[in-house]
């Protein structure tokens, strides 16, 4: 697939590395869709850049907690901005709860968010009968126990499932991957000793950069006989147990 004159949303797109992930596609020709929620004023900064070099964008506001209606939402923008024909699932909240304490409110919110929206988004896609690729964030912490984010560890996992069975689902019109990253920004909230202790669980013994995660997801919508495949940018750290802090 060649980027040029495709239109990608990414969901999560104003911060981080959603953020990144834009800047990357829009860098390769793509026109993008800056998806968020809260972040308004990041979102409309970054779009000022992306014009500012000359590429095409456009922001979008959605809780993707609720998942009512996520479909026609979806074909909505289509109808209006464009057919979207690259989607990547980055939007994300990160919290901290424990299965014997995790609220079933905030379990629903986390599949909401991490599972359901994105299925709603890719059956919608598909709806559409028109080639795409679509490619999910996970988060190596999945490839082992992490009992310190539950909510947010089954969500993710159920988002890691849906890629292996939707990439058969969908087939052949729309390829469904991940990338899977680990240690590449500091936690939110951490001390700034906190990525340099992290670093010391990958084998590769540092910590990865935004790039490296941009990289692996243009190489996941160009890859045209790649799907269902789940990238690990981690340094490894998913071979030694996936050790959490």
């Amino acid at each position: 697939m060649t980027l040029e004159g495709r239109t990608a949303m990414v969901t999560g797109g104003a911060r981080r590395l959603g953020a990144a992930i834009v800047r990357g596609l829009a860098a390769n020709g793509c026109r993008t869709i800056i998806h968020c929620r809260n972040s308004m004023e990041e979102a409309k900064i970054l779009a000022g850049e992306i014009r500012n070099g000359g590429g095409k964008t456009q922001v979008v506001r959605r809780d993707l907690a609720d998942p009512d209606d996520i479909a026609l939402w979806f074909e909505s923008l289509s109808e209006e901005i464009g057919e979207i024909d690259i989607l990547v699932n980055s939007a994300s909240e990160y919290i901290r709860d424990r299965y014997e304490t995790m609220s079933p409110a905030d379990l629903n919110r986390s599949m909401a968010i991490h599972a359901v929206s994105p299925l709603a988004m890719i059956t919608a896609m598909k709806g559409r009968n028109t080639p795409g690729a679509v490619v999910n964030l996970l988060d190596t912490r999945t490839s082992g126990p992490d009992p310190g984010h539950a909510s947010y560890h089954l969500g993710k996992r159920a988002l890691a499932a849906l890629t292996r069975e939707l990439a058969v689902e969908m087939a052949p019109n729309i390829r469904i991957n991940a990338v899977s990253p680990g240690i590449v920004l500091p936690a939110e909230g951490k001390d700034p000793d906190w990525i340099e202790r992290m670093a010391l669980t990958n084998p590769m013994g540092r910590w990865g950069h935004e790039g490296d995660v941009v990289d692996a997801v243009l190489y996941l919508i160009r890859a045209d006989f790649v799907t269902g495949e789940i990238l690990h940018v981690d340094g490894g750290r998913h071979l030694n147990g996936c050790r959490n802090e």
